[in-house]
């Protein structure tokens, strides 16, 4: 026989013949059982050992046949199944049809390779779970070659069967007669994702509770289909099809059907596996898959509808404002969260948080300085972030409290410190007297002055660098400005701003007409700890502005979040720190010690000395921890004049720094922890049980009246050196004008 095809048929036998086609069963299992006979073609017999005509069944015939379940070899033994070695060797090729079955001597199993063999291989062994797998990227389909076709028959190798595995069939949005559907809004995704499917786009002809029929958008597209409610239960059948297509499809790049809630359902699993991913990899994935370009405005809908679903709408986060800050005095003992509407309408106006690890550690372990900031936040309903940030010993943020208003101005301002000095003045006994930091905006100035008269209140240096960059755009103008807010002494100060009238006298006249006290170190009469800039928002420009567009609890939650575990991570690196001092303040001890070894000390007494060095002479006294350079006083850590000194009186150094910069009191600032805050479902039981929750009151507070203006947010923060700087004039090469290029130019030549 010329042909070799694989046939199982109806006799249980199987046998290679020409078109190569493979017929299984209907219930898609593919095994092997007793007495099915596998043969060869009448024209092409095998050859086993010797070159006789042999039969290859599957059954018990003479000695020259191979029995699957009981074969008897030249030896006398009987070998079952395939595990048995020098069973049958077969090492002849047919000659025609490029098809061999080769059966090799050990380890045997069945195998399909590439090229259509039928190959028992080496080194493989055929155990109770006989699978039918399927290679990644071969499709199972109807071919002019080579057919895979269902049949009632079943290959089978051992009796009784131990495992059959089923051929599982990829859905292939085929729509019959009788298919039903739970409801009618199952039905409409079905037809929608069929749709979208076979690329062909649907017109809604009659949808509601009971029918929905719909045809081809396509003009002169004879295909309909009806689908209709089940009486009694809510279940939809299709009742009728009409027709095939014979429009061929779409051939535009989008989809009617591929709406916004689509699109959602598309991306709904990724979203909450990364909620950051964005509405351009949504378009990315969308058109990979599916074959369809959308819009970036569809993406960022969907993906806003799936993530107001997951973390609850802007509406409800202002509402359960009242029961949100509850949970976080409940959770947190000692912590201060407070919300506040318009008497007029309960239209939110402001919420302030302190959590009580952060007010124990900054009362009792980091430096009397305060820097505040503000960032505007780009939510649905807007509103500012006011945030009033410490610094621990080792000089990382310390966020203290946080506040949210509807809009910024002085009265808002004016509220967030009144709240800042209430939350000190009932924490402590004694009101500290602190250096505060800030753009020194009227609202700022004027709540610094009522809630902290005594407080040293200096610009940072990094709103005051941005003003004067805006007016003088000279980058060495820039640099010795801020040489001179360094410069520790006022001979040194006035040397820079000399240097700067050289330059330019309008620059100079600028820097003069603003107080040196309130910015220069010099003149500072506060103590900032070599801190020139709050720097907050820039800091913390990583992840705020992510949680700046998040419905509010969100957002706070968000920042909740990090603060926590900002104080685990670094409650667990100070356990691990060794040294006195911590690692910043152990650095700079270092670098002062370098230097002291080279420097000539006189003593006059038992603490004042006199230390002379290639810089010039400097007076020291250990007993007030001063310096004449004034590096001492002004960084809390001793100078390398004071070092110097220390060391020919042999002190030990590291007693004359300031304590917020040993390891023991730095721990102390992380010792307090700020607990979780359980989920929103769990906030009525809760707080049933708790006497002190006041969410009887059911205070409802409703969204502030701004609303955030049309457009895509700006997610990119301006940098400070950015800003101010003049931009590039564009030149029409066409019309001689300014403001466009040749390209958009629409003058009349």
């Amino acid at each position: 026989m010329a042909n070799h095809d694989l046939i199982l048929g109806q006799s249980h036998n199987l046998r290679l013949s020409q078109n190569q086609q493979l017929i299984l069963g209907h219930d898609h299992n593919l095994a092997v059982s007793q007495n099915h006979d596998l043969e060869l073609g009448q024209a092409h017999e095998h050859h086993l050992g010797m070159g006789h005509d042999h039969e290859l069944d599957l059954g018990h015939h003479n000695d020259h046949e191979l029995g699957l379940e009981q074969s008897q070899d030249d030896e006398g033994e009987v070998g079952h199944g395939y595990g048995h070695e020098n069973s049958l060797g077969m090492d002849r090729k047919p000659e025609q049809g490029g098809h061999e079955l080769v059966l090799t001597s050990q380890n045997h199993e069945l195998d399909l390779s590439e090229n259509n063999e039928l190959v028992v291989s080496e080194n493989h062994e055929l155990d109770d779970n006989l699978e039918l797998t399927v290679v990644q990227e071969q499709e199972m389909g109807l071919e002019s070659v080579q057919d895979l076709t269902i049949e009632q028959s079943q290959l089978m190798v051992y009796s009784p069967v131990i495992q059959a595995r089923s051929l599982s069939i990829a859905p292939n949005f085929e729509l019959a007669v009788g298919q039903e559907f739970p409801d009618v809004f199952s039905c409409r995704r079905a037809l929608r994702d069929t749709a979208i499917a076979l690329h062909f786009e649907m017109q809604t002809i009659k949808s509601d509770k009971t029918r929905f029929t719909a045809k081809c958008a396509s003009e002169g597209c004879p295909w309909r289909i009806h689908a209709a409610k089940l009486p009694g239960v809510p279940t939809f059948t299709i009742r009728t099809i009409h027709e095939s297509h014979i429009c061929g499809g779409i051939s535009h790049l989008g989809h009617q059907q591929a709406s916004v809630q689509w699109v959602a359902n598309s991306v709904e699993q990724r979203l909450k596996e990364n909620p950051n991913y964005r509405p351009k990899e949504i378009l990315e994935e969308i058109h990979r898959v599916h074959g369809i370009t959308l819009s970036y405005k569809q993406a960022w809908r969907g993906k806003e509808r799936i993530m107001a679903a997951m973390r609850g709408s802007f509406e409800e986060g202002y509402r359960l404002l009242p029961q949100y800050c509850d949970q976080v005095k409940r959770t947190n003992p000692g912590s201060i969260a407070s919300v506040y509407g318009n008497l007029a309408d309960n239209c939110f106006q402001r919420l302030f948080i302190s959590f009580q690890a952060s007010i124990y550690g900054f009362l009792n372990a980091c430096r009397p300085l305060l820097g505040l900031d503000r960032t505007f936040l780009k939510s649905k309903y807007l509103g500012t972030l006011f945030l009033a940030t410490g610094f621990d010993g080792d000089g990382a943020l310390f966020p203290l409290a946080f506040g949210v208003v509807d809009e910024e101005n002085d009265e808002n301002w004016m509220w967030f410190l009144s709240e800042l000095h209430n939350l000190l003045e009932i924490n402590t006994e004694n009101m500290p007297r602190l250096t505060i930091l800030s753009d020194r905006q009227k609202g700022i100035v004027d709540g610094v002055e009522a809630n902290f008269p005594t407080a040293f209140h200096g610009f940072c240096m990094r709103h005051l660098s941005e003003s004067f960059r805006k007016e003088f755009n000279d980058t060495m103008l820039f640099n010795l400005l801020w040489e001179a807010a360094h410069a520790l002494t006022v001979i040194e100060f006035e040397a820079k701003i000399l240097e700067i009238e050289e330059i330019s006298q309008d620059a100079a006249y600028w820097i003069r007409r603003i107080p040196p006290r309130l910015w220069a170190t010099a003149y500072f009469e506060g103590t900032r700890f070599g801190h020139l800039t709050a720097n907050i928002i820039e800091s913390l420009n990583t992840w705020i502005l992510e949680a700046s567009g998040l419905p509010i609890i969100q957002m706070v939650e968000c920042i909740r979040r990090q603060l926590m575990t900002w104080f685990n991570e670094r409650r667990e690196t100070s356990m691990q720190w060794t040294s006195i001092l911590v690692p910043s303040a152990e650095r700079r001890v270092a670098e002062a010690l370098e230097r002291a070894r080279t420097y000539q000390v006189l003593r006059a007494n038992e603490a004042e000395f006199e230390v002379i060095s290639h810089e010039g002479t400097n007076i020291v006294d250990i007993r007030n921890r001063c310096c004449l350079c004034r590096g001492w006083q002004l960084y809390g850590l001793p100078c390398a004049h004071a070092v110097a000194a220390l060391l020919s009186c042999r002190q030990n150094v590291h007693r004359f720094t300031e304590s917020c910069f040993t390891v023991a009191t730095y721990r102390k600032t992380y010792s307090q922890t700020i607990h979780p805050i359980p989920d929103k479902t769990l906030w009525t039981e809760l707080s049933d049980g708790d006497p002190s929750s006041n969410t009887n009151l059911e205070v409802v507070i409703n969204p502030p009246k701004s609303l955030r203006p049309p457009g895509r947010p700006r997610k990119k923060r301006v940098r400070a050196e950015d800003r101010g700087r003049v931009k590039r004039v564009v030149h029409c090469s066409r019309c001689n004008q300014t403001g466009h290029f040749r390209t958009t130019c629409a003058a009349p030549i």
